[in-house]
């Protein structure tokens, strides 16, 4: 009886244990963000707002990705926590497209399109028919057409969003503006350094590396108030998880906007 009561009593001592230990670990991988994200500027921007979360306890890891199709399947897989690279409309786009369960959590920060040009000083100077390259990604479409429409050179059909907007959307065309969305963002900076055309529209990333500065050498560029603002994304369902609401406050905090005005010189904007 004494030996069946002290093996009882190491069996319950063992459950005790095992049960701390499953707690231990299941607190230590709440407090464990992996964020999936481009090196720049959003790898950056998380490590920074990092440095904030280690105070309550979080450890947060940046994936570093290229390829913009990655992000989305990492996360929808549950292979990382969160991703920090794309605006709403491609993410809307992705999700039509693969079915994923993902949700926005905040807006962060943009990377400004702009409308760089060898042979015009702004947007009004473009001729009748002047070609414009744009990237051939759908989902940026609309973006693309919103420095024309804010300059009244072309308007869209009633009732669509301009972030959800089309190039067969356009129905006043005063110019006559010709786009070409046959080739891949890559290779605009080539485009515009060839002189070819009348304007390229360009994101900022690939503007920095062609050596150009967006708020200078842009003919037009996009400001804190637009809505292609780079969002923090989870999976559906756990937008208001408290781990990603602090990882949403942290890189939205003032620190973080500082940090972002003074590394990336108007390359980056902090999300209105």
């Amino acid at each position: 009886m004494k030996k069946l009561l002290n093996l009882v009593t190491l069996m319950v001592v063992i459950v005790v244990l095992l049960v701390a230990c499953g707690q231990s670990e299941s607190s230590s991988e709440d407090k464990t963000i992996v964020v999936a994200a481009t090196p720049t500027p959003h790898g950056e921007v998380v490590k920074k707002a990092a440095e904030q979360l280690k105070d309550k306890g979080y450890k947060v890891e940046v994936r570093e990705v290229n390829d913009y199709k990655i992000p989305n399947k990492l996360l929808d897989k549950g292979d990382v926590d969160a991703n920090m690279f794309q605006h709403v409309p491609y993410l809307n786009a992705e999700k039509q497209s693969h079915g994923y369960k993902i949700e926005e959590v905040g807006k962060v920060l943009t990377t400004p399109m702009g409308v760089y040009s060898k042979k015009h000083k702004s947007l009004k100077d473009l001729p009748q028919g002047a070609k414009i390259y744009i990237s051939n990604n759908p989902a940026e479409e609309g973006r693309f057409l919103s420095f024309f429409v804010k300059e009244g050179l072309i308007k869209i059909k009633k009732g669509v969003k301009i972030e959800d907007a089309k190039l067969d959307d356009i129905v006043e065309n005063k110019k006559d503006l010709q786009f070409d969305n046959q080739q891949g963002a890559e290779f605009l900076p080539k485009t515009y350094n060839n002189n070819e055309g009348d304007a390229v529209i360009m994101n900022s990333n690939y503007a920095i590396d062609n050596g150009l500065k967006p708020l200078e050498d842009s003919i037009a560029v996009e400001d804190e108030s637009s809505p292609f603002a780079n969002i923090l994304a989870v999976q559906e369902g756990h937008k208001d998880d408290q781990k990603f609401q602090d990882l949403l406050k942290a890189v939205q905090s003032q620190e973080v906007r500082h940090y972002i005005e003074d590394e990336f010189d108007g390359a980056v904007i902090p999300a209105k």
